[in-house]
């Protein structure tokens, strides 16, 4: 069994160094592989091998690193239970074999059983479904609704907490720093200078010390319990210098008289403070998600017989019909079996235009219903509708790592050390060249405060999960990160012909007899031999048939061939119909009819050619109707720089006639199936990156085999495995606007980076004292004082997430 992959929900993190030590805790479990955290979006990621680690073990190695998975609770009461050995079996079933319960508890006086679990890995359905296997019945609660969003909860509480602390902060350290600056300035009277205000000064700090600031401290030992250092470790260190230095100031006089009790606790309130808006930021640049797991209505209307119930969504099961009235959203995947409506599935596809539904349509949940009154019946429930599909691909791609974020990791895992061993140096070079302590552990705590290592965590994941989450709203859908990173680099966009350049969907547009037959007759012959195919092109000749209301003759002995044609027996005859170049290798003279067979052609229609006991009888010309939109999707990909390269089964002069059309810069034409991988690859070999664009129909090998394979979806067909990325709306245009997208989401992270690793380049340096020499210069710069520097340093996060921010006005 392959293992499953499972994304939890992390509360705790601070910065990118917390999210390496989960990741480097997690790789060292048995049974989990492709293991990722990401600090952005605070997820952890991982694929695991249930039969060596259990679920409840990675939460309690997360646990044991100092952070936590949020968990939800419920309550259901339980019956026919007989005896306390029903509680006690029911309780073993729900803790040992309902992955994500982290325990289970069952009273059997009250009839009642207590869960806690994780919704990433559980959901109530899983819990009654468990105690229905056990023999016994859970009564879901009235409402039928999940319990609260667990992960939503722990980050309203986490915001919450903090925004206390920083209150708190606030409070103390205002008054603190206007009181110590106004004495500082000498603006205030004798009394400033008496022994008790310094007292007064050191109650004030210690509420924000140990009260706003005490999450630093528990962060940091965490940390170095790790054997690592964070960012809590710098805040830590810096506040606390300031801090005990100014107690030891008033506990020994003898030492000196000017304390820094306002430097710590502004410090601390300023860092906070950045860190709530930070948090505010990041939750924007996930809004994508929240968005769309918002699309599913709660309840829906089951219909039964004459009899219309609102039940919840998640009781709805394949083959139920549901009732959906007009305004409504849909809230499953279903084909309509009553009623007409246009339904609006912008959320999807991206286009704004209402599609016209009627009775054997499909409609996808989470789309609106127009003004049309729909009965629905379900074809896919639950995480198999493809709005769950899509949450799962944006989350998946969120999730993962682009390979631009390997520097900032390596960098990231060095970082902390680092500046601490440079604050130690600066402290000890200015301390042995002054003379002076003080201006030597100022600057000391100005290095430890203003180095920034969340803006190089920051600045790859939020580019990433604004990038995808902007990309959904316009039905472009990443698989992961590496996608958008292989989509700026590409040289040739390989486009399948039909679904692609074309609608797909082919008609008969010519029927040519030959010998001594009618065209009925020729089209029911060729009709009566593909009724046993399942090509487009034979489907149409078929559909063509029955629209004209010809009766088909029996076949016997039917064989397809490849992609060249079929064959097969009608009545003593052997028919076979295919590719004129396939036909005329089976023997066939086809001299009569090459010149009608290249005027065909050359007006891009293909030609297929019939023959019965030897001799052409007759011609079939299909023709597959451009997409309107083509011919300005391959023009804008040439402005994007990139060559164009059409790919078919059809003959050459049909092919050109076809990319004379839509102007791409050459054609590969009569391409069979499974030739499609050898043509990416000959491509590949010549030093291309090549993307490969097909409907995902018969192109799952090419796809797999280009540097970035691009599916046409439809609507409700988002879930292929072999695309890099799918475009929900089936548009050719679609692969542009991925293309610039993919462009605007690596420029945002380059200028992300860029900020990140400059900010910490120059001003670490500054806080150092680098310009100390240049009188010149404003004394702010040339004495960086630690309050300037963690100001500095809450405003370089912000920056990043808010230019990251950016990208859900980009051009999609």
């Amino acid at each position: 069994m392959e293992p499953a992959r499972i994304t939890l929900p992390v509360t705790g993190m601070t910065c990118a160094n917390c999210a390496m030590n989960i990741e480097r805790g997690l790789k060292k479990l048995p049974g989990v592989t492709e293991a990722s955290v990401n600090f952005a979006n605070e997820e952890a990621s991982f694929r695991l091998d249930a039969s060596q680690t259990k679920p409840q073990d990675v939460i309690n190695k997360i646990q044991s690193l100092g952070f936590g998975v949020p968990t939800a609770k419920i309550d259901l009461p339980i019956t026919g239970m007989t005896c306390a050995n029903c509680a006690a079996n029911l309780e073993r079933s729900l803790n040992k074999k309902v992955p994500g319960v982290i325990s289970a508890t069952v009273n059997f006086a009250s009839e009642r059983a207590s869960v806690e679990y994780i919704q990433a890995l559980a959901g109530v359905d899983d819990i009654v479904a468990a105690v229905a296997k056990a023999g016994f019945e859970a009564i879901r609660p009235q409402e039928g609704m999940e319990p609260e969003d667990a992960e939503a909860a722990a980050r309203a509480a986490e915001v919450k907490d903090q925004t206390r602390k920083f209150l708190v902060g606030v409070v103390f350290a205002l008054p603190l720093f206007l009181i110590s600056m106004s004495r500082d300035f000498g603006l205030l009277g004798p009394w400033s200078h008496q022994p008790w205000v310094n007292w007064l000064f050191l109650a004030m700090a210690t509420p924000v010390q140990f009260y706003t600031g005490w999450d630093y401290y528990i962060g940091g030992i965490n940390s170095l319990k790790n054997k690592s250092a964070n960012m809590d470790v710098l805040v830590a260190m810096g506040s606390s210098t300031a801090y005990f230095y100014s107690l030891a100031l008033l506990i020994f006089p003898v030492l000196g008289q000017h304390v820094y009790f306002e430097t710590s606790a502004v410090i601390i309130t300023l860092i906070k403070l950045g860190k709530l808006l930070e948090a505010r930021s990041k939750g924007k640049t996930g809004k994508a998600i929240k968005e769309l797991m918002s699309l599913t209505p709660d309840t829906a209307i089951l219909v039964v017989g004459d009899e219309e119930t609102e039940v919840p969504v998640s009781q709805i099961k394949v083959g139920d019909t549901v009732l959906v009235r007009p305004g409504t959203r849909m809230p499953v995947d279903g084909k309509v079996v009553w009623g007409y409506s246009a339904v609006d599935e912008s959320m999807l596809t991206g286009e704004p235009l209402p599609v016209d539904k009627t009775e054997g349509d499909p409609v996808a949940g989470g789309t609106v219903n127009g003004q049309g009154l729909l009965k629905v019946q379900a074809t896919r429930v639950g995480s198999e509708t493809a709005l769950a599909h899509i949450i799962r691909m944006v989350r998946d791609a969120q999730g993962s790592k682009a390979p631009i974020q390997a520097l900032a990791d390596k960098v990231a895992a060095v970082f902390v050390p680092g500046v601490i061993g440079l604050a130690v140096l600066t402290f000890v070079l200015w301390w042995a060249i002054g003379g002076e302590f003080v201006p030597a552990m100022i600057r000391f705590v100005a290095v430890l405060v203003i180095a920034c290592p969340c803006a190089l965590g920051l600045a790859t994941p939020t580019a990433i999960m604004a990038g995808t989450g902007r990309g959904a709203k316009s039905g472009i859908l990443f698989k992961d990160s590496t996608a958008l990173q292989i989509a700026t680099k590409l040289d040739v966009v390989v486009l399948d012909k039909t679904g692609t350049i074309t609608m797909g969907k082919p008609a008969i547009s010519d029927i040519e007899a030959v010998a001594d037959l009618s065209r009925d007759e020729v089209l029911i012959m060729a009709a009566s031999v593909e009724s046993g195919s399942e090509h487009p092109l034979g489907r149409a000749i078929v559909d063509h048939a029955k629209s004209k209301g010809l009766k088909l003759s029996p076949l016997e002995d039917f064989q397809a061939h490849g992609g060249n044609g079929v064959s097969g027996t009608i009545g003593d005859a052997r028919v076979i119909v295919g590719k004129p170049g396939w036909v005329k290798g089976e023997g066939v003279d086809m001299a009569k009819a090459e010149k009608e067979i290249l005027h065909l052609a050359s007006e891009g229609k293909t030609v297929m050619a019939m023959a019965m006991k030897g001799v052409l009888v007759g011609l079939v010309a299909v023709s597959d109707t451009l997409k309107p939109e083509s011919a300005e999707a391959i023009k804008q990909l040439h402005s994007q720089g990139l060559e164009v390269i059409m790919l078919t089964g059809d003959n050459p002069q049909t092919a050109q006639a076809i990319a004379s059309q839509i102007g791409v810069d050459s054609v590969f034409a009569e391409v069979m199936p499974d030739q499609k991988g050898d043509k990416i690859k000959e491509l590949q070999s010549q030093g291309k990156i090549v993307a490969m664009v097909g409907d995902g129909i018969n192109d799952a090998p090419a796809l797999a085999i280009a540097d970035l394979g691009i599916a046409l979806g439809t609507g409700t067909d988002v879930a292929m495995e072999t695309a890099d990325v799918v475009l929900a709306s089936g548009k050719l245009t679609g692969v542009v606007s991925a293309i610039a997208l993919s462009r605007a989401t690596m420029r945002t992270i380059k200028q992300n980076l860029v900020w990140a690793f400059g900010y910490n380049v120059v001003l670490i340096p500054l806080a150092a004292g680098a310009l100390a020499g240049f009188t010149f210069l404003p004394e702010f710069l040339r004495h960086l004082h630690p309050i300037l520097a963690a100001l500095a340093m809450a405003l370089s996060s912000i920056s990043v997430v808010t230019n990251s921010l950016t990208l859900y006005r980009a051009k999609a």
